[in-house]
């Protein structure tokens, strides 16, 4: 009798938990529905319980790598959204963008996590130059996102507009609109009559799936990923200003840090260092690196980290370019050069890191010493940095060699 009372009870229970699971997310389904202005009786529609279809063959397989991937960016995006009082599926509109990988490029030529052309990432404050492409800023950009979303919400009224105008154009929503005599979705995705593209209608589906994911319990507690999405107050990263010309380098090492780190918190930077103005620019580093910045970082140590080269005869911008992997256009600007004509013997600032170290082939008749002295650079240092425990060497073997400065 016991055994029967007991299993009766885990059945009520296992029921009682289905239930609630279901209640739960009829409720966060209509919540996210609610929140981009679809009316939740899009719920029974075809075309949502089709998404939902979507979404199990969807789920696992791209969907939590992404959000993994992507967990540097997500907490500020997320903070960022919320504070302007935008919806949280435009998160994923972001995601279904670039994935959030800052330096997703389009072959239409748009950038960043959201996505953005030239000429509306300039439209809303973004700087794209020589030095900057702000498209891949993760935070300016966002707030560029976030005055286009809004602008977009003033002309259309309704979020699902927003996301779909984003995508596809505003000028192609409201000839859809004016075609179909009404902005309900359900009407708008009607696939056989086109009012909008066939990607347009994949991409606002895949947003709302998105959401649905995120919001689903049993998705939730089925693959333990609720802590990837409730890092909303958690800050990953922080600002810092520093003076025009700083390299990454210089960064790098005042908070213990590769140089490759620090670039990669910073991926609106065209070079290892922020563009050459006069006043200050930000970069970003790990947020638990701000202690070590100002305790470490020194501005005046970063100087005399860019080649100085002397004019001879025969150069020109577009050949000392070339060789130092460097535009012209770049050497001029730093310069301040008002035409292309150089002078012999005046002394150029190129704005190039230094390298650190170089390779040598081994030739027949060198010796340790004599690489040493031909570079300037002592052998144990040599032995050190090759890992080698002799100073035995053979033709055809490379060396890294230092640069002493």
């Amino acid at each position: 009798m016991l055994f029967r009372f007991l299993i009766l009870v885990a059945l009520l229970i296992q029921s009682a938990n289905a239930f609630l699971s279901v209640e739960t997310n009829y409720r966060e389904q209509a919540k996210v529905l609610k929140s981009l202005d679809i009316d939740p009786t899009f719920m029974t529609d075809l075309l949502f319980i089709t998404m939902k279809e979507d979404a199990d063959r969807y789920k696992t397989k791209h969907f939590l790598r992404v959000l993994e991937n992507g967990n540097r960016f997500i907490p500020v995006l997320r903070s960022m959204l919320k504070e302007a009082d935008i919806p949280d599926a435009f998160l994923y509109l972001a995601m279904a963008e670039s994935n959030f990988v800052p330096r997703a490029y389009s072959s239409a030529k748009a950038a960043g996590i959201w996505q953005f052309m030239p000429y509306t990432g300039r439209k809303f404050g973004l700087e794209i130059n020589l030095y900057v492409d702000e498209r891949r800023d993760p935070v300016k950009s966002t707030e560029a996102a976030i005055k286009y979303l809004k602008y977009l919400h003033k002309r259309f009224g309704k979020w699902y507009l927003v996301a779909i105008a984003y995508n596809c154009g505003e000028g192609r929503v409201a000839k859809a609109i004016k075609r179909a005599g009404t902005d309900d979705l359900a009407v708008l995705l009607n696939k056989h009559k086109k009012y909008i593209p066939r990607e347009s209608r994949i991409y606002i589906r895949k947003i709302m799936m998105m959401e649905h994911l995120s919001n689903s319990t049993d998705f939730i507690v089925g693959h333990d990923a609720g802590y990837l999405m409730n890092r909303g107050s958690t800050h990953t990263f922080a600002k810092v200003e520093v003076k025009g010309g700083t390299t990454l380098s210089s960064i790098a090492d005042s908070v213990g840090m590769s140089y490759k780190e620090i670039k990669s918190y910073n991926p609106h930077l065209r070079y290892g260092f922020v563009p050459p103005k006069k006043g200050t620019y930000h970069l970003y580093i790990p947020y638990g690196k701000q202690t070590a910045f100002a305790q470490n970082f020194d501005p005046k140590k970063d100087n005399g980290r860019f080649y100085v080269h002397k004019i001879k005869r025969g150069d020109s911008l577009y050949s000392i370019g070339k060789r130092y992997g460097v535009s012209y256009k770049i050497i001029k600007d730093f310069n301040r050069l008002k035409s292309n004509t150089l002078r012999i013997n005046k002394k150029l600032v190129i704005p190039v890191l230094k390298p650190k170290t170089r390779n040598y082939t081994i030739r027949t008749g060198d010796t340790m010493g004599k690489i040493s002295r031909k570079f300037n650079v002592t052998i144990n240092t040599i032995m050190r940095v090759n890992n080698k425990k002799s100073s035995t060497i053979i033709v055809g073997e490379r060396l890294v060699i230092p640069y002493v400065y």
